[in-house]
């Protein structure tokens, strides 16, 4: 494996003219882009101004929807059975749409600019989904005016309830706000129209159709993407919601379902399956401890602050609401409740979950797993043919032997090199639980003609001996995107970690500059997508940080407290991070190379850079996109 630290630009050069020496960021293997004897010097930075303070300038008048995770807005929990009666006077519960695809409770209110706007195209979209078993209930929360409401009936055409206690039920906080249910009136959106309207704007069309594609995915069979989203609109003091029994139907049920069965089922990647309630009372003790020491649901990324959001799109832990409401229900005596409360079964692909592939590559040959012991990494170079640039906007990657395969990750090889590949190369993962990844509309990754799959395969023997014949599939775009994400390493290959040290500190940074440094139209702002923190069994904390410009603070873009190992996370962004020109990320990672961790092989000789899993490694990619 050829291997050297590699410096990683958010402020890019896009067109240097071809006569101009170029500085060679790669030269000596510091991950500081030493010079290049054979070029000429770059010019100093220019002296930094502390900027002048200026006056806060108060919330931003322009509101437009957010992604949110959805459980942190209600998603997967069960809606009480409210009756209530329309503005016809007919009588009616939520239980009475059991027999649709879904049912869109969607907010109104005849005072709200906003819901006037959004008016036609609720209208419109109850029409387009009737045939298709989808279900508008249209609840004006605030019961006002009654000549207004009626008016406001008649302009969205459905069925229409003036009630504040259905509101309240399904949790609504904004005018705007729509909140799909299924069947088992479990909460599978909650969020925005789209985002044609919002607080001080308007656009001739939406750049996101939020509830069109979540209707679309319920229909399919998908959970939607996103789950959830903020509404701008008038905001609705919340009511109380009927509460949720704790028990396993109304309540557990859907938490395990949520963050636990994807893995923990029959044919899943877990050891053991908690699919029924009598699965999750026999591992009880298991459960709580993992869910107690924050183990599980796997992630690692620090907590945000109490009242915020999660940044990260992708976020598996367990909402502090759910996490006390499955420790209760386990240290109690475990009520089984109504089954008539129970969630509909959750429905897994069999096949690929990015959607029939346009291509499929996999190991020319099995990889034998051996029953005991360690194994090495194994490294096999796949050849893709491709005679021209590829757009990938979806991509998979799938072991045959998932209960042995510790993570998979996947690079590409350049044309005429196939050992590159270790930084910029990245290209795709599997780690349990984590296996596809699908770009929003105008983002897709770059797969050059000719380029080989380099896959990097860490198998853990389990007691039974068996082989491996891991595949990546991909789905191509027709055009190329508007975004190119792109993917790059900020990594340190020179360091020891000495004998018995408990907490040692690596850093390393990316940043390029032009040699013409003072042609500040050469470079660009970015937008970082998403962090991958990779380390080996010594590793013990990690974080990406952005540092200020012009007197700034350091921004804290990614804190993982508690690394481990055995899960090679991915960490993505509900909403991208700018980063200005001519800005380095910096990576510092901590290992533990102490007796005290029981990981480590040998806590008495020093450690280097390495494939193995008793050497290590500090390499931390970045995938982002250039702000043009």
């Amino acid at each position: 494996m050829r291997f050297a630290a590699l410096v990683f630009t958010i402020a890019l050069v896009t067109a240097l003219p071809a006569d101009e020496p170029r500085r060679n960021p790669f030269r000596d293997g510091s991950g500081k882009g030493g010079p290049d004897p054979t070029q000429k010097p770059t010019p100093p930075a220019p002296k930094v101004v502390t900027p002048t303070p200026k006056a806060d300038p108060g919330p931003d008048l322009k509101t437009a929807p957010r992604v949110r995770r959805g459980a942190d807005l209600g998603v997967g929990r069960l809606v009480a059975d409210v009756a209530f009666t329309d503005l016809a006077g007919k009588a009616g519960k939520l239980s009475d749409y059991r027999d649709k695809a879904c049912l869109a409770v969607a907010l109104t209110d005849p005072g709200c600019p906003l819901c006037q706007k959004f008016a036609p195209v609720l209208a419109r979209l109850e029409k387009e989904y009737a045939a298709k078993g989808v279900a508008f209930l249209f609840v004006n929360p605030l019961a006002g005016d009654a000549d207004a409401i009626k008016a406001d009936a008649a302009r969205l055409g459905g069925r229409y309830v003036a009630d504040p206690k259905l509101a309240a039920a399904v949790g609504a906080t904004s005018t705007t706000e729509v909140v799909v249910l299924d069947p088992a009136r479990t909460v599978v959106y909650r969020g925005a129209v789209s985002d044609q309207y919002g607080l001080g704007y308007a656009h001739d069309a939406p750049r996101n159709t939020y509830l069109a594609a979540a209707l679309e995915a319920v229909l399919a069979g998908r959970a939607p993407k996103p789950a959830a989203t903020t509404a701008p609109g008038c905001d609705i003091v919340p009511g109380a919601a009927p509460p949720t029994p704790l028990d396993f139907h109304a309540r557990v049920e859907r938490i395990v379902q949520q963050n636990c069965v994807q893995c923990h089922r029959a044919g899943g990647t877990a050891p053991f399956a908690l699919e029924t309630y009598d699965q999750l009372v026999a591992r009880r003790a298991v459960v709580k401890r993992a869910v107690a020491d924050t183990v599980m649901p796997p992630w690692y990324a620090a907590a945000p602050a109490p009242g915020e959001h999660t940044p990260w799109l992708n976020d598996r832990s367990l909402t502090p609401a759910d996490r006390a409401d499955l420790l209760a229900w386990l240290d109690g005596d475990r009520p089984k409740g109504n089954p008539a409360d129970a969630p509909r079964p959750r429905a897994f692909e069999t096949g690929w979950l990015i959607g029939k592939p346009d291509a499929v590559f996999e190991l020319p040959q099995p990889v034998p797993v051996k029953a005991e012991g360690v194994m090495k990494y194994v490294n096999i170079t796949v050849p893709t043919g491709f005679t021209e640039d590829k757009w990938v906007v979806a991509v998979e990657v799938q072991p045959t032997a998932r209960q042995v395969t510790h993570h998979a990750l996947v690079f590409a090889a350049q044309p005429g090199d196939p050992t590159r590949g270790e930084g910029e190369g990245f290209f795709a993962a599997y780690a349990p639980g984590s296996t596809a990844l699908v770009y929003p509309d105008g983002y897709a990754k770059k797969l050059p003609k000719g380029a080989a799959l380099r896959f990097q395969l860490h198998y853990t023997p389990n007691g039974t001996a068996t082989e491996d014949r891991t595949k990546i599939a991909m789905r191509f775009a027709k055009a190329p995107p508007k975004h190119e994400a792109r993917v790059a390493a900020l990594a340190n290959g020179k360091f020891v970690i000495p004998p018995g040290d408990a907490n040692h500190k690596i850093v390393s940074d990316a940043q390029f500059f032009p040699p013409r440094f003072l042609q500040p139209a050469w470079y660009q702002p970015a937008r970082v997508l998403a962090f991958f923190p990779h380390a080996h069994v010594r590793g013990k904390a990690a974080r990406f940080e952005l540092p200020g410009e012009n007197g700034e603070p350091t921004r804290l873009l990614l804190n993982v407290p508690r690394y481990d190992f055995n899960w090679q996370l991915e960490y993505r962004l509900t909403e991208p991070v700018h980063v200005p020109a001519v800005t380095k990320l910096v990576y510092t990672a901590w290992y533990d190379n102490s007796a005290g961790n029981p990981a480590n092989p040998d806590p008495t000789v020093p450690v280097r850079w390495g494939p193995q899993t008793f050497n290590e490694m500090h390499l931390g990619y970045v995938e982002y996109v250039l702000d043009r």
